[in-house]
């Protein structure tokens, strides 16, 4: 193969400033990348990690709203080293280390979008901007060969969260390095967001060579009025950040920032500024959800110091949003543990319930208390509850409990509950927080409506950001429990979005819920599981090749019962369908369908499976969507095998009081059997038809 070698100079988006000097130069660009293939499924290799497409709304940030300048006006070096080390003609990596807070992921995406638009320039075309999900299967040891390597793209890889329990540092460092070099002869490019302390530089020069270092945070106020201008479209409403230090009065918004903001807050007051009312009482709103009503709420927490009754009453609003006054109340007195009052005087002295409520900053109406006038002051008051007053910690969840029980006040708010404590432990980073929703499994309804609600609080927590390590360790040990609901819940969770970023613990979750004994509810909702995730795009040969490794080097009960599960057309016959199709073309693939069956076979533990899924295959055979000469086959040669198995025998000969299907007879005339036992099987079938 040729190699062509495309040079351009990348100037830096309209709106920023020019940086004297700043050039990407693209050497080596081999958008090629050569793939043995045999239909859809292959046995021969580790199926990479999932990708995304990195979201419009960042792109569009780093295009149009691009601040290199620090509150010194000091050039932030962080996105043009990050360039030079994936250009500067060694591997094509750049790991951009430091502090959280420095704006690493978006300098991370500036420097590939200039690879990328460097390449566009020099006649090639743009390359794909892809973010991989972390989904490792042992995530303390990282297998770099699992990595993509697609020609022509350029890939984000942030494992600043879990960099620091990687057991072999150095060793995945040099590997991740040797990866990079290869990626020369795809055009690709890979960057990877890593913490302060936890990529081990002094390994080797190579390891170092690749580090840009984030030192410098852009200006917050340049971010949040770059968004407002270029991103949002609205430069009028940067009056409104305007800062004691320049011309004229201070804007409403310019000291919600600092000199050590982050980037992503000045982001994001930008965010509520261009979505506000461009009124009084419309910006006021913004500054509020802005900071998180933070001054409100401290304002709320010392006029009530003497007055627990009130801040009871506020606690029950932020959970029981939306129901009645005198609810409200009740519950706010449980929490407290107090009794309804009988004394008529105390009743009839202070102020109404109304007013207390408005003076904690609910709206009421009629009798309907509400907190949505004010969005984000529920997540505010939790937080400050949380952070100020330790000691309520068990007493509140306890509470909790009681709230969300069956009957509880709040059973019809798990969801919104759910979502609240979610916030609070994203936020917090307190993974106690998840575990209180956990316990709800099994002290709530038991309804497939309260497992799927928890499921999906528990999926939201498992890819937040920093927390979300923690929880993917809970749902591991989860899976494991005895629990048939908190395994059910872990399978619903495996159902669902998990299952599209982290698809690999998503199976390593399933295999431990498919162990359990019994084929209980939760073994079938795996199953469910399992299915789903296979006929999702592009996941059946990451499927197939760990079932089938489960199945026949494991030994597994979760393996057997995961390769009769995937291949039962009863349910869905797509898998089945693809499996056929590639063992038409590949004699390995045929090879492990029957190294599967013959596994499935010796397990006494799975005889029933295996016998309805015989039958399933002798029913289908004849289908028009069906290879029908290799389904017969390998029926055949799974027959010869296992004669004297139970289930082969049954299909066989039939079982005594049970009809066979017209199927299963024709399948027995059709298999190549021993001459002898085709007389025994013609003489057996004789004698039932004439009893």
């Amino acid at each position: 193969m040729s190699e062509e070698t495309a040079h351009g100079a990348v100037p830096p988006p309209p709106g920023v400033p020019p940086t004297p000097g700043q050039q990407v130069q693209i050497r080596g660009n081999q958008n090629s990348k050569i793939i043995v293939a045999a239909g859809s499924v292959t046995m021969a290799s580790k199926p990479p990690l999932p990708v995304t497409d990195i979201p419009q709304s960042e792109l569009r940030a780093v295009r149009r709203a691009w601040v290199e300048l620090s509150v010194r006006d000091e050039r932030v070096r962080t996105a043009s080293d990050a360039i030079e080390r994936l250009t500067g003609g060694g591997p094509r990596l750049a790991v951009i280390a430091g502090p959280s807070g420095y704006g690493k992921r978006a300098a991370g995406i500036k420097a590939l979008w200039e690879v990328s638009q460097a390449e566009e320039r020099s006649g090639g075309k743009a390359l794909k901007l892809q973010s991989i999900a972390p989904d490792w299967e042992r995530p303390g040891l990282p297998d770099i060969t699992e990595l993509p390597d697609e020609p022509g793209t350029c890939y984000l890889l942030d494992v600043a969260a879990e960099i620091s329990s990687w057991h072999k540092p150095g060793l995945v460092a040099q590997q991740l390095v040797s990866y990079a070099e290869e990626l020369k002869f795809s055009g690709s490019f890979l960057v990877v967001i890593a913490d302060e302390h936890g990529w081990p530089e002094g390994v080797s020069p190579a390891v170092a060579s690749v580090v840009a270092r984030a030192t410098a945070r852009p200006s917050p106020h340049r971010v949040a009025r770059s968004h407002l201008e270029y991103v949002h479209h609205l430069p009028d409403r940067i009056r409104w950040l305007t800062t004691p230090t320049e011309e004229g009065s201070a804007g409403e918004a310019g000291h919600l920032l600092t000199d050590s903001s982050r980037p992503d807050d000045a982001a994001r007051l930008a965010a509520k500024l261009a979505s506000a009312d461009d009124s009084p009482d419309g910006l006021k709103n913004a500054l509020g959800s802005f900071r998180e009503w933070r001054t409100a709420v401290k304002n709320v927490f010392r006029e009530t110091e003497d007055k627990p009754e009130d801040r009871a009453l506020l606690i029950a609003s932020l959970f029981l949003n939306g129901k009645d006054a005198l609810t409200i109340q009740n519950s706010a007195r449980e929490l407290l543990g107090d009794d309804p009052e009988t004394d008529v005087r105390t009743i009839l002295t202070g102020p109404d319930l109304t007013t207390r409520l408005t003076k904690m900053g609910a709206e009421v109406n009629g009798r309907t208390v509400s907190l949505d006038h004010k969005s984000g002051y529920a997540r505010a008051v939790l937080l400050h509850l949380w952070q100020q007053r330790a000691d309520i910690h068990p007493h509140l969840l306890q509470w909790l409990d009681t709230l969300t029980a069956p009957k509880g006040p709040g059973a019809d708010r798990l969801a919104a509950i759910g979502d609240l404590l979610v916030e609070l432990a994203v936020a917090e980073n307190d993974i106690r927080v998840v575990k209180q929703i956990h316990a709800w499994i099994d002290k709530g309804a038991d309804s497939t409506e309260h497992r799927e609600l928890i499921a999906r609080v528990l999926t939201v927590a498992a890819e937040a950001d920093t927390l979300g390590v923690q929880v993917r360790a809970l749902l591991l040990d989860s899976a494991q429990d005895e629990s048939e609901a908190v395994a059910t819940v872990v399978a619903l969770v495996c159902q669902g979005e998990f299952a599209e970023h982290y698809p690999r613990q998503a199976l390593v979750r399933l295999r431990h819920i498919l162990d359990r004994s019994e084929t209980d509810e939760a073994v079938q909702t795996a199953q469910d599981a399992l299915r789903d995730i296979a006929a999702r795009d592009g996941q059946l040969p990451r499927v197939w090749s760990t079932v089938i490794k489960w199945a026949t080097e494991k030994k597994h009960l979760a393996g057997h019962r995961a390769f009769l599960s995937l291949l039962d057309p009863r349910v869905d016959p797509y898998v089945l369908q693809v499996m056929l199709a590639a063992a038409e073309q590949k004699e390995d693939i045929k090879e492990a369908l029957l190294d599967g069956w013959n596994a499935a076979l010796a397990d006494t533990r799975v005889e029933a499976e295996c016998r309805q899924l015989l039958t399933a295959w002798a029913e289908v055979r004849k289908a028009a969507d069906m290879p029908t000469e290799l389904l017969t086959d390998l029926l055949n040669q799974i027959m010869l095998g296992h004669l004297v198995a139970s289930p082969v025998a049954a299909l066989i000969f039939g079982e005594p009081g049970v009809a066979d299907g017209e199927a299963v007879i024709e399948l027995r005339k059709d298999l190549r059997l021993p001459p002898t036992l085709s007389s025994l099987i013609t003489a057996h079938e004789r004698a039932s038809a004439e009893s």
